[in-house]
């Protein structure tokens, strides 16, 4: 019964060696499937802009609108987009 627990609690300390806490909740995967190019900047009320990062290779902006909270995906690239930028406040996540 001795050994039996002692090779229980090692067990139990090797999973949670590989287990990193500041990772739980986290997103680990691009959230923009795909992205909004029509204008819709006088619908937005916010703007998220996420970095790119070990979680995605891309700069993902997220829009959300004033009108019921959706929120949207929108493509970096499109001209309207890099004005809105200008000119709304954004929410960057660290």
């Amino acid at each position: 019964m001795y050994i039996l627990t002692i090779v229980a609690l090692l067990f139990c300390f090797t999973i949670s060696e590989g287990i990193n806490l500041g990772d739980w909740g986290g997103i680990k995967h691009c959230r923009c499937v795909s992205k909004e190019k029509r204008p819709i900047g006088r619908y937005i009320g916010r703007v998220e802009v996420n970095p790119a990062g070990p979680h995605c290779e891309n700069i993902e902006i997220i829009a959300t609108l004033k009108k019921d909270g959706q929120r949207i995906c929108l493509d970096p690239n499109a001209p309207w987009v890099k004005r809105v930028l200008k000119r709304k406040p954004t929410g960057q996540r660290p």
